[in-house]
């Protein structure tokens, strides 16, 4: 049975994560203006979130919701898209995946929980199912720190985004989730399979959550 308790701070883990990459993001990209960028502690890294009140407020609604969608099991994906303004193509999409992080078995804990029977021949003791130690809130830092400082290492590998850029965020929630009044129903705002180049960067995983990272980027603009 999950905790109520434990799904409650996994999703605001998720959340926080979101949160900072996102911002991350916008300033790695060049989305604003570096000064619109201030820099704070997290996750034991030098972060930079925005200032600007409008982006700050917008980015804090999607994260106040998410985490009640997450906490209910109702979503299952977060996509920030970034967008040519002038010619209204999709240059760029950072795709994270959620997943409910299941138990996985230590096949020595495994070949340890086996009974004899009357040939000689061991079997699996179906009443002892091994057990998963909870991760550490340092292990799931660490790997935190491995997306962000990848992301942070995208303009290495990214194409620079030439003109005026903007961006949106895209959540899917499930059928029944309670949507707010003023969200919209969007297309996915995929890039054409033939332009995309996608590049799969690393995953992190709470006790109860599992998110994996993709970003997908639009071949035409690397000139």
């Amino acid at each position: 049975m999950r905790s109520r308790l434990n799904l409650r701070g996994s999703s605001r883990i998720v959340a926080e994560f979101f949160e900072y990459s996102i911002n991350s993001i916008l300033y790695q990209r060049g989305i604003y203006p570096a000064e619109d960028f201030t820099v704070v502690k997290k996750y034991n890294l030098s972060m930079l979130v925005t200032v600007d009140p409008e982006v700050k407020a917008y980015v804090k609604k999607i994260m106040h919701q998410l985490h009640k969608w997450l906490v209910h099991g109702k979503i299952s994906k977060l996509i920030v898209v970034i967008t040519d303004k002038d010619a209204g193509e999709v240059v760029e999409r950072w795709q994270f995946d959620i997943n409910p992080e299941t138990a996985t078995h230590n096949p020595v804990t495994d070949a340890a929980n086996t009974t004899p029977s009357d040939d000689g021949i061991t079997s699996p003791a179906a009443t002892i199912p091994p057990i998963r130690a909870p991760k550490t809130e340092s292990q799931i830092q660490a790997e935190i720190q491995a997306i962000i400082r990848q992301i942070t290492a995208s303009i290495t590998f990214l194409p620079v985004l030439e003109g005026r850029c903007t961006f949106n965020v895209l959540v899917y929630a499930d059928g029944d989730a309670q949507v707010p009044g003023e969200w919209a129903d969007s297309d996915p705002k995929e890039i054409n399979n033939g332009d995309c180049e996608r590049v799969q960067l690393r995953s992190f995983s709470t006790n109860e959550h599992r998110v994996d990272t993709l970003v997908a980027y639009r071949l035409g603009q690397a000139e």
